[in-house]
């Protein structure tokens, strides 16, 4: 399995095998391998872009929009696997215009719990991690936020979070206890809720 670290700054190139290309998020690669590998969606073939691109949603479109037109050729159809993930509603018009499909939801946190329940709990003072963004804590929040260099700085960034809600994609003490500090560090009350996959498994499997 490729590193957080190389899914972080550099993504994954396709294999070249499979019938259908998804274009995902680096973010999401143990995700979609894991359930790529669950239901037998050899068919499925995968090019991670790199997850840094989680803080920088200016720039995903013109990332999707790029690797799309590189590989239309070679496959029969592409799927984007992001959500909207602050783009705006840019992917999903850049989608329709390529003729591709793309995951329904806002971003990554609505459809790992599902979007209908995600939308239904309404909670607007909770601050969202994933397994990937808990084992990637630092190169995600703290250090872009310069929390290392400026701890004092904390509580302008998230004085008006309540919790840090761990949607846990597999049940992982190890990740959990990270969980927990990443809360205390933040200064926020902690929840984990044992979401799995959510809606990203239909959408695959329908392809």
């Amino acid at each position: 399995m490729t590193s957080d670290s190389t899914l972080t700054t550099d993504g994954v190139a396709p294999r070249g095998q499979g019938t259908v290309l998804l274009i995902a998020c680096g973010a999401l690669a143990r995700e979609i391998l894991a359930i790529k590998s669950a239901n037998g969606l050899d068919h499925l073939d995968l090019q991670c872009l790199p997850a840094i691109l989680h803080n920088h949603p200016d720039r995903i479109v013109p990332a999707v929009r790029t690797a799309v037109e590189k590989h239309r050729s070679d496959y029969e159809s592409i799927f984007v696997v992001y959500a909207d993930c602050g783009t705006g509603g840019m992917l999903e018009k850049a989608c329709e215009g390529m003729g591709v499909g793309m995951v329904a939801g806002p971003h990554c946190y609505s459809f790992f719990e599902g979007n209908e329940a995600f939308a239904a709990n309404e909670e607007f003072t909770a601050f969202y991690l994933t397994d990937f963004l808990v084992r990637q804590f630092d190169a995600f929040v703290w250090e872009p936020l310069g929390l290392d260099r400026h701890p004092s700085l904390r509580d302008m960034y998230f004085g008006h979070y309540e919790k840090l809600v761990y949607q846990a994609q597999t049940d992982d003490p190890a990740l959990t206890a990270k969980a927990k500090d990443c809360a205390k560090r933040l200064g926020l009350a902690f929840e984990r809720r044992m979401t799995g996959y959510g809606d990203l498994p239909p959408a695959l499997t329908a392809l």
